[in-house]
């Protein structure tokens, strides 16, 4: 029974894996040299002036960003093998992953706004389901957060579809402009930044990390929060067009860069800090676009994907092995007790930092040089170094107190060696951690082209590069004295993400669900339930009646019947002569 439990995993992952090197060699070979993109559509309907169809678009972008959802969905699903090996439930788990992945895919191929919210509430749905899946107190808070949060960006994504019957065209990535132009990219702007959780709706990507590990590779590093960014960069050629909407993006990107960075400089649990990295890799994402780059956003977002579900993994791998411990405070000897799992770790951490020559450096690389190129005003570059910069920060602290710090915790009893599915599944992405940029720039021919930057430039860019080793040395030496003088009164506002969780957190769960249970007892069962169901219902009953009555079979009931018929007749004549 239990491997028959666990052979749903395996199906899984061979079948992603090899989707994957499907759609690998076909946009290569086909769509990347020949150059060409494809689009096919079927029309349903034709209504006011309006078609109703579904588009699917095949170029460049969409083809390998689904052979990376896919490669990354299969590692996970070989290595849930091992760490969800007691699950009673194992192919409710696998389905609901299969599901996520086909609502992304669903997400990435479509460029029209009205089938696309097929995907979008897809992904919604499904990661509530899987942020809940352990279905305690903690989880059911976790997943309703995430639920409300992403309720707001559905409801704006509909808002602008409802705008766009003006423009009688749902596929807005074409540069098209017209009436409510402004309005419309705003709000899908806004609904982008609820999925991607930019200021103000950050609160509910740490408080996600509830979730099995697994599924925090899953949707939490690579494809959930991703699909905000991917959104704007798929319609960024009408975005283009109204420069306030970017203006906006780019300074919110640039505050959730700052935020995040400076909150997992703060933060204790393992999760929580590779999280808060996400969030802040997403604001430079959202940055880069907002400057006008959305290519080389793109390709950050893919080689982010790689190193950051290797990151993940790893984390995973240890929790897993030593007995659900994720207290940064206790883990350390990593390098001794775990070191397949610690090295990797340091691997995926030194790709997050930006070293040369890993996926990482090459993408980051790009933005930094970018943003010296471009338009972008003194405030933003100085916002945006000093994000990247911390990026090293919470790196290094990862790896000095996991791996190469003193262990607080058990015996070594508790400690149990990594099992080959995960193992192996590590190692696949811990070959695209390290070939991945190297690979993506040389088949990608948008971004394999030089920038043209000052000296200045290429020395800032190298000491934000390697300032996480200032930082351990600090670290090393100073820390207890270094944290007391300068970060005494601002570690509490700096450790809780800027009161981003009262602001977004809180105040969105609780307003939510009080306004619901407010419209549940005054509308629902208020004066809707009069005006509707009840009211419906009662008319028709004393209709039901009426007729019953009038059907009787009386002859003093048809006389009656019959006189007042009369009546209204020859009323009715006499107004109209």
């Amino acid at each position: 029974m239990k491997k028959n439990k666990m052979s749903a995993p395996l199906l899984c992952s061979v079948f992603l894996f090899f989707v994957a090197l499907f759609l690998w060699v076909f946009g290569v070979y086909v769509v990347g040299f020949t150059g060409h993109s494809y689009m096919v559509e079927w029309q349903f309907f034709s209504l006011c002036s309006s078609d109703w169809s579904l588009p699917v678009i095949i170029d460049y972008t969409s083809i390998i960003f689904s052979c990376f959802v896919c490669l990354i969905s299969g590692s996970v699903s070989l290595f849930s093998v091992s760490y969800m090996e007691g699950e009673v439930f194992m192919r409710r788990f696998m389905m609901l992953i299969m599901a996520f992945v086909g609502s992304m895919n669903l997400l990435i191929f479509i460029p029209s706004l009205i089938t696309i919210l097929l995907g979008w509430d897809g992904l919604g749905i499904v990661s509530f389901a899987l942020v809940i899946y352990y279905q305690n107190k903690k989880s059911l808070a976790a997943g309703m957060l995430t639920v409300l949060a992403n309720r707001i960006g559905d409801a704006l994504l509909i808002l602008s579809i409802c705008f766009l019957v003006n423009w009688g065209e749902w596929r807005i990535g074409y540069g098209m402009t017209g009436s409510f132009s402004l309005l419309i990219c705003f709000l899908v702007v806004v609904g982008a930044m609820t999925k991607s959780a930019q200021i103000p709706f950050s609160a509910w990507l740490p408080a996600a990390m509830a979730a099995p590990t697994p599924v925090s590779a899953l949707v939490h590093s690579s494809t959930l929060v991703t699909a905000g960014v991917y959104l704007v960069i798929r319609f960024y050629s009408t975005m283009v067009e109204v420069q306030e909407v970017l203006w906006f993006l780019s300074k919110v990107g640039a505050l959730t860069l700052l935020m995040a960075g400076l909150s997992a400089c703060f933060e204790v649990d393992l999760k929580k800090i590779i999280a808060l990295s996400t969030l802040s890799q997403l604001g430079l994402m959202m940055f880069t676009v907002g400057i006008g780059f959305p290519l080389i956003a793109m390709f950050h977002l893919l080689t982010h994907a790689l190193f950051k579900a290797l990151l993940f993994l790893c984390a995973g791998s240890i929790i897993h092995s030593t007995l659900d411990t994720q207290d940064g405070r206790i883990l350390g000897s990593l390098n001794y007790l775990l070191p397949f799992s610690g090295s990797c770790l340091v691997l995926s951490s030194t790709a997050l930092c930006g070293m040369p020559f890993l996926s990482g450096f090459y993408s980051k690389d790009l933005i930094l040089e970018s943003a010296f190129m471009g338009f972008s005003g003194s405030l933003e570059i100085l916002v945006m170094l000093a994000g990247a910069g911390l990026s090293l920060v919470y790196s290094m602290r990862i790896l000095l107190i996991g791996v190469f710090g003193q262990s607080y915790g058990s015996s070594l009893v508790n400690y149990s060696v990594e099992s080959g599915y995960m193992v192996v599944s590590i190692c696949i992405l811990a070959i695209g951690a390290v070939s991945g940029g190297w690979l993506l720039q040389s088949v990608w021919i948008g971004v394999s082209g030089f920038s043209l930057v000052g000296v200045l430039g290429k020395v800032v860019i190298s000491i934000v590069t390697f300032m996480g080793l200032f930082y351990g040395l600090v670290n090393y030496f100073l820390l207890e004295v270094f944290s007391k003088k300068f970060f005494k009164s601002l570690s509490w506002f700096l450790s809780s993400m800027w009161f981003m969780n009262l602001l977004s957190g809180s105040f969105l769960a609780s307003v939510g669900l009080k306004l619901g249970k407010m419209m549940h007892l005054h509308l629902d069962l208020g004066w809707m339930e009069i005006l509707g169901g009840q009211g419906v219902f009662s008319v028709l009953s004393d209709g039901v009646k009426l007729s019953y009555f009038m059907q009787k079979g009386s002859l003093l009931v048809y006389t009656r019947i019959f006189l007042i018929f009369l009546i209204f007749v020859l009323v009715s004549g006499v107004f109209l002569l």
